[in-house]
């Protein structure tokens, strides 16, 4: 008989096409994937994955497998929700991916009191960013996706998967201690038309959203220096290299040479939790949504 989570790892290297980046989203080190994959392939008695160039390819019989494990998976998926209704009670596994700030400052309080309340659900997460972990959930890599968007770049909603707001995380401009705005109460986007900015990469969120904005007011953003990680932005920040737009979430305290300035009109970036359909009467995920929803009142509160 084919192992499940066999053809779970098998179905997670088709959808991110490298064993390490299947690893990373099943939260599972690479070495632990390659055994899943050879150990199915010596119960099918199949070559599953072969070389192509630097990465590799799923063989013909690898792709019918991996049709077949997410065929599995959904039958798997509803059994679960099936049972659980009847019990009335979250239990069983729930993969969660989550972007970087809510991974560090909303889902600990979440997980722990998820932990608390129902011992018997175990729940596994990964860091991911937001369009990344909408499609994991529509194609049943995980269970359940924190993510997040903004009015001027709202997320893509896939066919077949359901979506919960969490709460709304609101932004602020950072500037050096020294900087002439930095004593002002707020400020407008007109004041930050010819500032050096830090932000992150293209293609991300909030790069896309503080493009669009200062553009929309008639200024081309000075893009000066670009990091990934919002303490890094912070570093930079207080340097003196520049300016940046840091959500609340997850940020931390500032250092004493960096200032947090309110915008208005307030940037905010909209908190939601993202399921499938097929999931959406699953306790585990009425339990977590509500336990974010929790986490986030008391964060925000």
């Amino acid at each position: 008989m084919l192992d499940l989570a066999r053809l779970r790892a098998l179905h997670a290297v088709h959808v991110h096409g490298s064993v390490a980046a299947a690893a990373a989203a099943l939260g599972y080190t690479p070495s632990a994937i390659s055994q899943q994959i050879t150990k199915l392939e010596r119960e099918t008695r199949t070559t599953l994955l072969e070389r192509r160039g630097r990465g590799i390819a799923l063989t013909e019989e690898a792709l019918h497998l991996a049709t077949a494990a997410r065929e599995l998976m959904d039958i798997v998926e509803r059994t679960e929700t099936t049972l659980e209704e009847r019990r009335g009670l979250p239990t069983g596994h729930l993969s969660i991916g989550a972007f970087a700030t809510a991974a560090r400052g909303l889902l600990p309080a979440a997980l722990a009191s998820l932990a608390r309340r129902h011992p018997t659900l175990e729940t596994r997460l990964s860091e991911v960013d937001p369009h990344v972990s909408v499609d994991l959930v529509a194609k049943g890599v995980i269970d359940l996706a924190v993510a997040h968007d903004w009015d001027i770049a709202p997320l893509p909603a896939p066919e077949g998967v359901e979506h919960a707001s969490i709460g709304d995380d609101h932004c602020d401009v950072l500037v050096p201690a020294g900087h002439p705005l930095a004593a002002r109460p707020a400020i407008r986007r007109a004041d930050l038309a010819h500032e050096p900015w830090i932000c992150q990469p293209p293609g991300s969120v909030c790069h896309d959203w503080l493009v669009r904005t200062l553009r929309t007011d008639g200024h081309e953003p000075d893009l000066r220096h670009q990091a990934a990680e919002y303490h890094t932005q912070l570093a930079l920040v207080a340097a003196g290299l520049g300016i940046a737009l840091v959500p609340r979430l997850g940020r931390g305290p500032l250092p004493e040479d960096v200032v947090a300035l309110p915008l208005d009109p307030v940037p905010t970036r909209h908190l939601y939790a993202l399921w499938r359909t097929g999931a959406a009467r699953r306790p585990a995920i009425t339990a977590t949504v509500h336990a974010l929803r929790e986490a986030w009142a008391d964060l925000s509160g």
